[in-house]
């Protein structure tokens, strides 16, 4: 089954399965199986196309996939653009959130271990 682009699993359960999308997380593809009267525990093959119909529908009345990511990066610029503290540090690459940058970062700012001993050697290298 495919839905908005995205190939769900056959053989997993359709509220593990259903996540695969961006957009759905697991509370969504709960309700979204809630709503259309369906086993979570049911697997994507096990499904008639009249029930894939009513998922499909139910997870396209939601904003998924490519027209959310064109959304964030749209959201993303506009800060940028009109230079807020937000879109500074998004232009920058650092943590925009208000976490703590100097020992935490390392997924954002790179795998950089500046640590007083090293600056010390450096100096004294000098």
């Amino acid at each position: 089954m495919r839905i908005a682009g995205i190939t769900i699993p056959d053989n997993k359960q359709l509220a593990y399965s259903l996540p695969l999308i961006f957009g759905i997380g697991s509370a969504r593809a709960l309700e979204i199986l809630k709503t259309a009267d369906i086993a979570s525990a049911k697997k994507g093959n096990e499904l008639t196309s009249d029930e894939e119909q009513k998922i499909r529908a139910l997870a396209e009345s939601f904003t998924i996939e490519g027209e959310l990511r064109r959304e964030i990066g749209q959201n993303i610029k506009r800060l940028k653009d009109i230079r807020s503290a937000r879109g500074e540090r998004h232009t920058r690459g650092l943590p925009v959130r208000g976490q703590r940058t100097k020992t935490n970062s390392r997924t954002r700012r790179g795998n950089v271990r500046k640590t007083m001993t090293s600056g010390r050697r450096a100096l004294e290298k000098t």
